[in-house]
């Protein structure tokens, strides 16, 4: 039996180049190698004020960039976080596992409270004890996470291990996938933060949704350093991340890519790695919208079908160890 993969993105915002880079096209490449499930995290999107008529169809929208991609149905499971109820079943239970301690520890809970305040809700706090459920509910080995989600794959580690030596084993422990290239693509704007969905400067992002002429713009009005040599380098982070996304973007490698911007400047930099990524963006935009909507619901029906299957059996199995199921 091949190993199985979980991961899965929250549909708000727009997802941009460093959410490909960084996530789903790992997936894509995953999931031949590996049993993989890809969710869309409706859930953990309602710890802020979502529009609902906007967060179903961004939730759609994010189905449609899955299959766009390259995420087979065939080969993989693509479903919604919201339509197997056993996700928040397994929360309520991982919350008498979890410790309100561990919680407070997390970083991106300290981080997102010093800005809230008097707002904290419940579900920030908690926000990691869903994400165990998600991942513990299919008996997942691997987890393609970003370093900034690599804290609360430990978390789950604990739970699934103290939930074990306290009932007996019945989850798997899973270990994190951190790619080594394309992990953390930065923004265009400032290249010491990580390109975000929320950041407030919209230069800062390429969206996958971006046309030609939005693209070149925000590559041109990329930052870069003092210097004139174009190679990869740590201690000049604009053109390290202006070269990372196009290394990966065109596949060559990274002794290719110098060679190829040798004796060039950063104009000529930009120019390409804009072309580059129009020529990327343009097949990917158009598979996007020629997915019908009825494609769409035989596809979320079959995934929420096989996920409910598995999701069912692993949650039976913990409210009979737990003493509330015979």
């Amino acid at each position: 039996m091949n190993k199985r993969i979980f991961s899965g993105t929250q549909p708000t915002g727009n997802l941009h180049l460093g959410n490909y880079l960084g996530a789903l096209k790992n997936w894509v490449a995953l999931q031949h190698e590996y049993e993989s499930f890809f969710c869309i995290v409706n859930l953990h999107a309602l710890t802020v004020p979502q529009d609902p008529k906007l967060l179903l169809e961004k939730t759609r929208d994010l189905a449609r960039v899955y299959l766009a991609v390259g995420i087979d149905p065939q080969v993989s499971t693509i479903f919604i976080q919201s339509d197997v109820p056993e996700h928040t079943e397994l929360t309520w239970v991982l919350n008498c596992v979890a410790r309100v301690s561990e919680l407070e520890r997390m970083t991106q809970y300290k981080d997102k409270a010093k800005k809230q305040q008097e707002n904290v809700n419940v579900g920030l706090l908690e926000y990691p004890v869903l994400m165990a459920a998600d991942i513990l509910l299919y008996h997942t080995d691997l987890v393609p996470v970003g370093h900034d989600q690599k804290q609360h794959l430990e978390l789950t580690r604990d739970i699934a291990i103290r939930f074990n030596r306290d009932y007996g084993e019945v989850f798997r422990v899973p270990d994190a996938f951190i790619p080594k290239m394309g992990a953390r693509i930065m923004s265009l704007s400032d290249p010491l933060k990580k390109m975000s969905k929320s950041e407030d400067d919209a230069n800062s992002r390429i969206l996958l949704t971006d046309d030609a002429d939005t693209v070149l713009r925000k590559f041109k009005r990329a930052v870069t350093d003092s210097g004139t040599e174009i190679r990869f380098d740590e201690s000049r982070p604009a053109i390290n991340n202006l070269l990372e996304i196009y290394h990966l973007i065109t596949g060559k490698s990274q002794p290719e890519v110098e060679e190829n911007f040798a004796g060039k400047g950063y104009a000529q930099l930009k120019g390409e790695l804009a072309d580059a990524t129009i020529e990327f963006l343009r097949p990917f935009q158009q598979r996007v919208k020629e997915i019908t909507d009825e494609q769409l619901d035989h596809l979320l029906e079959q995934g929420r079908d096989k996920a409910s299957k598995i999701a069912g059996a692993t949650l039976a199995t913990v409210y009979q160890r737990i003493g509330i199921a015979r």
